[in-house]
């Protein structure tokens, strides 16, 4: 899908926007932005560790879920809409124990009133470790 952000990212403003919100809690970091693309980086340590030391599934979804839901704000305007989430999914393909994986988000569909997302999460070794799609509604303020 070729649709470009209404909004051009600055990755420093993304990244402050994440202060005192589970994004910060989780160490994540927004590390590129494309014409319609956001790639952001979480570490594997003890903040994202489930009980048997791999990368808790849940946290895969908080990276998908801040990868989608930013995405979409960045593709309405913000003075007349929000973006909101309908439903979030995630196949979990691949464990990892520790250094960071890094999440893309690409756009699906991008229509007046829904926005789907892809997001593909990958370790260090660029190998899968998580795909996810979401699903956001766009509504008027």
């Amino acid at each position: 899908m070729s649709k470009e952000f209404l909004v051009k990212p600055d990755i420093a403003k993304l990244n402050e926007m994440c202060k005192d919100t589970i994004s910060e809690v989780l160490g994540m970091e927004f590390t590129e932005v494309g014409d319609n693309y956001i790639i952001a980086k979480m570490p594997v340590d003890k903040r994202t560790h489930q009980p048997y030391g791999l990368l808790h599934g849940g946290a895969s979804v908080v990276l998908a879920e801040t990868l989608g839901s930013v995405a979409s704000m960045l593709m309405v305007d913000s003075e007349t809409h929000y973006c909101v989430g309908l439903e979030i999914n995630a196949n979990h393909i691949r464990g990892v124990t520790d250094g960071w994986v890094h999440g893309r988000t690409t756009p699906v569909h991008l229509g007046k009133t829904t926005q789907v997302w892809s997001i593909e999460i990958i370790n260090e070794k660029e190998q899968l470790v998580c795909i996810s799609r979401i699903t956001m509604a766009v509504l008027k303020k």
